[in-house]
């Protein structure tokens, strides 16, 4: 535990440094979407990568969060931190209704993941047909920048916001490595039956995991619309946000730390190089894009994060044989 906290003040503390550095703003605004990815991806990860629960709906949660941030602010005229704070409770308390829901059932493995996507689209079709969401053209944050109106000047106020999130998921994820909570989620992962005999509820671990992951992902739904000020149906509850979370999670390398923050970098800047390389030619940068995922998932099947994991341990072993 004591090597990941230094590990993940370590980031917390590059990062910043970073930050402080850059004046570029493409590469300001690089390095937030990043850390805006590598949220979506670790919340995923909770669920996913520890809890061995793949969901193909995890933007419910983010739409969850991003419309409770703007209709808070925006109807209910609460302030944007109390509007945020609310946001991560009520995407919590969704994911936990959704868990209570399909778990109770025995849903695991596809089904759940069709299920979890399911109840994005009925959400999206929900946000479509009532009015306090603006229905399909959506709503509006209006601008007004402030610290007190969590809208910065520079982007470098949003990198400071984002990477707070991303250190709390990773302390989160940090403390169900080494909980016993933890290990009873990853034992339920490997094995269900085998968990349930020594003593662990299963329906109770994976409960506490959707809850958790939930939170996250309606906190990357509130960052969203307080960067962007917009939401709609499509880009709330829509599967870019799932596809991009649990793709990010397993090319950085399920069920670890570091796994998600590596596969999130990765992907932007795959994604950067491919639009500024071909973006004359529709349809070609996606093409080498999804290409490079697939070489990744079938010859790096633990990700980035294994990858960096094997070239240390051949390190090592050479550097002992030498002594």
């Amino acid at each position: 535990m004591k090597r990941d906290l230094v590990q993940i003040a370590l980031f917390a503390l590059a990062v910043l440094a970073l930050a402080a550095l850059l004046d570029s703003g493409v590469w300001l605004t690089f390095t937030m979407l990043a850390l805006y990815g590598a949220l979506l991806a670790q919340a995923w990860n909770i669920l996913g990568g520890y809890g061995g629960q793949f969901s193909f709906g995890h933007a419910l949660f983010f739409g969850v969060g991003a419309y409770v941030q703007v209709i808070a602010q925006v109807t209910g005229g609460f302030n944007a931190w109390l509007a945020l704070a609310l946001a991560v409770a009520l995407a919590a308390l969704v994911g936990l209704a959704v868990g209570a829901i399909t778990f109770r059932y025995g849903l695991k493995g596809s089904y759940f993941a069709l299920v979890t996507l399911a109840f994005a689209e009925v959400f999206r079709i929900g946000a479509v047909s009532v009015g306090f969401t603006g229905g399909g053209v959506g709503m509006m944050l209006p601008l007004s920048e402030s610290v007190a109106n969590l809208q910065f000047g520079s982007r470098r106020g949003y990198i400071v916001l984002m990477l707070a999130f991303v250190v709390a998921a990773a302390l989160v994820t940090a403390w169900i490595r080494h909980s016993r909570f933890g290990a009873g989620l990853m034992a339920v992962r490997d094995n269900e039956d085998a968990a349930s005999a020594v003593g662990v509820d299963p329906q109770r671990a994976k409960r506490g995991a959707i809850t958790l992951s939930a939170a996250f992902m309606g906190a990357a739904g509130a960052f969203y619309v307080q960067v962007f000020q917009y939401i709609d149906p499509g880009i709330a509850f829509g599967p870019h946000v799932s596809v991009e979370a649990l793709v990010a999670a397993i090319v950085g390398g399920m069920g670890s730390l570091w796994g998600p923050v590596l596969g999130a970098v990765a992907l932007h800047t795959l994604a950067d190089l491919t639009r500024n390389l071909f973006g004359e030619l529709p349809g070609l940068n996606m093409v080498i894009y999804g290409s490079v995922l697939v070489l990744i998932v079938m010859f790096m099947p633990r990700g980035l994060a294994g990858l960096a994991s094997q070239v240390a341990r051949r390190t090592a072993t050479k550097d002992r044989g030498r002594g």
